[in-house]
């Protein structure tokens, strides 16, 4: 007895209890994953709504209304609420990837991870700098020839859009995908614990 004692001691000298950390890992990874789902929901939204809806309305207006409301938007839509969506996809889907590592779930997070990142270098590349110049046009009752400053801006800024939405469309279900693996296993052993248990009785 005294043996068996002494040998416990020195294979958990601090006397934790090591079988909880891949509990506690595991718990974090999912917590982490499933904030990566929302957050690119939230973005696949956005891009979406833009692309179905706000930009098809507005090529409905004249120059002056639309170079207006897309001047407004572009500088409302700085805001940390969106920030935090839009880069928090980014860098949680970035943690989930690294987490995942080795698992079998892996490679939807690495697309995921591989589509939304170049969904936010061509919102760095194409989209960002549409929305500078559009600013810098001015007030558009100031504007000489607002169609001209339009048609610069218009066609080019909603393909691109159309595209970051897909992307970001893409990530999401892929994301949904890794998380429904990395939930399967855990509701597969409740499944077969609960079957032995009713098994047993």
């Amino acid at each position: 007895m005294t043996t068996d004692a002494n040998t416990t001691n020195t294979e958990h000298p601090t006397g934790t209890n090591t079988g909880t950390d891949p509990v506690r890992r595991r718990g974090t990874a999912a917590g982490v994953l499933g904030a990566a789902t929302v957050a690119m929901g939230l973005i696949a939204g956005v891009f979406y709504i833009f692309a179905c809806a706000i930009m098809p309305a507005l090529a409905r207006s004249d120059d002056r209304v639309f170079i207006e409301v897309m001047q407004n938007v572009n500088d409302v839509i700085q805001n940390p609420v969106f920030f935090l969506a839009f880069l928090g996809a980014l860098v949680l889907t970035a943690v989930a990837a690294w987490q995942s590592r080795g698992a079998p779930h892996r490679w939807w997070v690495f697309a995921a991870l591989a589509a939304y990142a170049l969904a936010v270098a061509l919102t760095a590349a194409v989209n960002i700098p549409l929305n500078d110049d559009l600013a810098a046009a001015g007030a558009p009752t100031r504007i000489a020839e607002p169609a001209a400053v339009r048609d610069r801006f218009e066609d080019t800024w909603v393909a691109w859009n159309v595209v970051r939405a897909v992307l970001s469309t893409v990530a999401l279900a892929c994301l949904a995908r890794a998380l429904y693996l990395f939930r399967r296993p855990q509701a597969s052993a409740y499944l077969e614990s609960a079957a032995g248990s009713s098994a047993s009785r």
